[in-house]
């Protein structure tokens, strides 16, 4: 007698492991653990404040089919106003690691500074291995109600004689994004990606939703795994706190660095932001975090070839 053979089941994983462990931030400003740094003396990065979306008609890429054609692609508008640099930190290595083990700070610091932290002593140390740029935001120059400045280091290219001169020479100054990117050019983009709360295994994992008939649940697993090993392994599906990580994104296209917020804030200001009072970058695609959220740019790890922009229209309608 024949047996008849059953489909097999396939039951693929639930939740990636591309980011592992699924933790959440501990802050809202990203932290970077690795800065890429030029060859040249140069800063290698840029904070700036998310403000929404809006839309823009620009030409295709020359290598595409329809490259003499204009086309609508989505962008994402980063307000930057300008950094305040208060500081060099210098590091050493111990056992293949950097450890921070001395700063040299500037005698002019904002009085907003100081509710964020307090600083130390200064001293400038004869021998270290890198050294990196000590710089806060100015969150009173934009519109988003907010007076504590956020406090974060910057890379700095070239050798460490190079990035020293680099370091003193920018000491108790302010940084403008036009002093370290271009148009056209490539930027990963770090970030803190919506808190979303509780949520359960469906929305959470992706687990697929139960027939009406199943047991006790239907927006839940079947079962919280086999007998043995007699304990409930961390690949199982469970409920718990989803989103607010860190994410990265490589070779974000910069394609326009604006002064004149008049040409793209819509009339009554973007949604859930209000207006963009500084210069700004416009970023092709989407953008991790809500608005008002602090983005770190750097440059690109991946190196990608530009090619030119020629922008026709700038949308005024705020989106999300």
């Amino acid at each position: 007698m024949d047996t008849v053979k059953m489909a097999k089941k396939h039951a693929p994983r639930r939740g990636s492991w591309q980011f592992w462990p699924r933790k959440r931030s501990k802050k809202s400003t990203p932290r970077i653990r690795s800065w890429f740094k030029p060859q040249e003396p140069k800063i290698a990065g840029f904070a700036g404040y998310k403000a929404g979306m809006t839309h823009i008609e620009m030409k295709d890429n020359p290598k595409s089919p329809n490259k003499d054609n204009f086309k609508i692609t989505p962008v994402t508008v980063i307000e930057c106003p300008p950094l305040k640099v208060i500081g060099l930190r210098f590091y050493k290595k111990h056992n293949k690691n950097l450890v921070s083990f001395s700063h040299l700070l500037s005698s002019n610091v904002d009085k907003e500074l100081l509710r964020r932290t307090k600083l130390g002593k200064s001293e400038e140390p004869q021998e270290f291995d890198e050294v990196r740029l000590l710089v806060h935001t100015q969150p009173k120059l934009t519109g988003i109600g907010k007076k504590k400045p956020e406090l974060f280091e910057i890379g700095l290219g070239g050798n460490k004689k190079e990035a020293l001169e680099l370091g003193k020479s920018y000491l108790g100054k302010e940084l403008t994004i036009n002093d370290v990117f271009k148009e056209g050019q490539f930027l990963d983009l770090h970030g803190i990606t919506k808190g979303k709360g509780f949520q359960g295994t469906v929305k959470r994992f992706g687990v697929i939703i139960r027939q009406h008939k199943s047991e006790k649940t239907k927006r839940g697993i079947g079962n919280l795994g086999s007998w043995t090993p007699k304990r409930v392994q961390y690949t199982v599906p469970q409920p718990g706190k989803m989103g607010y990580h860190l994410r990265t994104e490589y070779n974000k296209w910069n394609l326009m660095i604006g002064d004149n917020p008049e040409d793209i804030n819509p009339k009554g200001g973007f949604l859930h932001y209000g207006l963009v009072k500084n210069n700004y970058l416009l970023l092709k695609g989407s953008v991790p975090g809500p608005a008002k959220r602090l983005v770190i740019l750097t440059n690109a790890r991946r190196s990608h070839k530009s090619h030119p922009i020629e922008l026709k229209y700038i949308s005024k309608e705020s989106k999300q």
